[in-house]
């Protein structure tokens, strides 16, 4: 698979999780949405560290740079997305329904 390839699988995947989450908006407050899919994320990150480990010693060994690495994903990503987000000030016809009414 190419990289463009891959970075659209990424995206959609993405995006796929971004809909459910939207859809819970409609129920409920977007910060108990986002905090509940930073949970869910966590706990699927756990699992991947914990499936590729044999034991719980090589889990415990593993721990700080998963840890590490997870924590340094989020940052990049978080930071990508809310420049991202920059242009929904600069272009509001496109974000309109992003930009909160005054």
């Amino acid at each position: 698979m190419s990289e463009v390839d891959k970075n659209k699988q990424f995206r959609q995947i993405a995006d796929t999780f971004i809909d459910v989450a939207n859809k819970h908006v409609d129920e409920v407050d977007s910060s108990f949405v986002s905090s509940s899919m930073l949970y869910g994320t966590s706990r699927f990150c756990s699992f991947v560290v914990a499936s590729g480990c044999d034991d719980a010693e090589q889990l415990e060994a593993n721990r700080e740079g998963a840890i590490e690495f997870f924590t340094k994903e989020f940052e990049r990503m978080l930071s990508e997305n809310l420049d991202e987000y920059k242009s929904a000030y600069q272009e509001p016809s496109r974000y309109e329904h992003l930009v909160k009414k005054k």
